[in-house]
């Protein structure tokens, strides 16, 4: 039986980030709506069985209800402004607004075929499992032990995105808050009254809670910086730089054909110099850590049950590349192929290995 979180065993935040982009990852290798939809069930289950009741931790609905306009959105471009698939099978024919000649190409109105349809719900379908598999990431991963365990190099641009990251919770929890204390005093909740008589309180509380942080950063004394030779600073620009530069260009070999020669090596070299930048910008910041989060054996293997599930299915996809992206000309059913599928289920090891939550004991 997994044991009960506590603070001696609480898995690392990061390891949360590395299984959920190993997925992401996974889901942007496919269009085949069956291992998209596992991808979901995976994420959704870990979430599911893994999941505090802090506030942050009550974000991955808002991520899921995201997911599903954007899969909306996607089919009402394919039904109003037309497919780049061919199609036969007309399902509807809406009025078509006439264009000049200068946009050619473009349509608005028109046929709607089947094969359209489908080519934009498979589509829609791959974003929408990436923001549901960072929506797991975001309910999972506590955003101040992630921020506590960044490099100091990185440390201020990690505030703006902890705070960016936890507003959004912090701003559903206020409303339901008031919501509920309006629904006992037997005032309206709802409409645009109950709207009006939330959103400014909710307002406020958010404008108090930023002047409080700005207030106990500056008594903290962050901002600080030690003093290092100029030297260190123009290596350390140089490194940072040139490491993500050398990431973007191994990223874009590996995603092209023409660079599948360079990519790996360039992007470790780029890597290589980018950590090398962090660690030499990392003495600019004097501060210290206290009790930081140990970066164990769960959460190697959590971090490694995500990384598998990616390297699995970019193995897939260029053995196999019909079975992870189907057709749909002509139309027909996608399969399964097991061997993917399998692969997938890799991620629902951390439903076992991470220690449970204690609101869920």
């Amino acid at each position: 039986m997994t044991a009960e979180a506590n603070r001696g065993n609480a898995l690392h935040p990061g390891a949360w980030w590395i299984w959920a982009l190993g997925l992401g990852t996974a889901a942007s290798r496919t269009t085949n709506p069956l291992l998209l939809a596992l991808l979901v069930g995976v994420a959704g289950y870990v979430v599911a069985a893994r999941r505090t009741d802090a506030p942050w931790a009550r974000s991955y609905g808002a991520f899921v209800k995201l997911a599903l306009a954007v899969l909306a959105v996607r089919l009402a471009f394919a039904v109003f402004l037309g497919s780049p698939v061919p199609g036969t099978q007309v399902v509807v024919t809406l009025p078509e607004v006439p264009l000049p000649d200068w946009a050619q190409g473009v349509r608005i109105g028109g046929r709607v075929t089947a094969e359209g349809l489908v080519f934009a719900l498979y589509d829609g379908l791959k974003l929408a499992a990436l923001l549901i598999c960072v929506g797991a990431a975001n309910a999972l991963a506590n955003p101040a032990r992630l921020l506590k365990s960044l490099p100091g190099a990185l440390y201020e641009a990690g505030v703006a995105v902890v705070v960016a990251l936890t507003f959004a919770p912090h701003l559903i929890a206020d409303v339901q808050r008031l919501r509920a204390a309006r629904r006992l005093r037997g005032r309206p909740d709802r409409g645009v009254r109950g709207l009006l008589h939330v959103g400014l309180p909710v307002l406020e509380g958010a404008l108090e809670r930023s002047v409080a942080l700005a207030a106990a950063m500056d008594a903290r004394g962050y901002g600080r910086t030690a003093e290092v030779p100029a030297a260190v600073r123009r290596t350390t620009s140089a490194l940072t730089l040139g490491g993500l530069l050398g990431v973007c260009a191994g990223t874009y070999g590996l995603l092209t054909a023409e660079g599948g020669s360079y990519g790996l090596p360039v992007l470790l070299a780029g890597l290589a110099a980018a950590l090398g930048g962090l660690g030499l910008g990392g003495r600019r910041s004097p501060r210290t850590r206290y009790r930081p989060d140990a970066w164990g054996a769960r959460a190697w293997l959590v971090s490694a049950s995500g990384v598998a599930v990616a390297a699995l299915m970019i193995v897939a996809a260029s053995h196999d590349p019909a079975a992870l992206h189907p057709g749909v000309v002509p139309l027909t059913a996608p399969d399964l192929p097991l061997w993917p599928a399998a692969a997938i289920l890799l991620g629902l090891l951390p439903s076992v290995l991470a220690p449970t939550p204690k609101e869920s004991s």
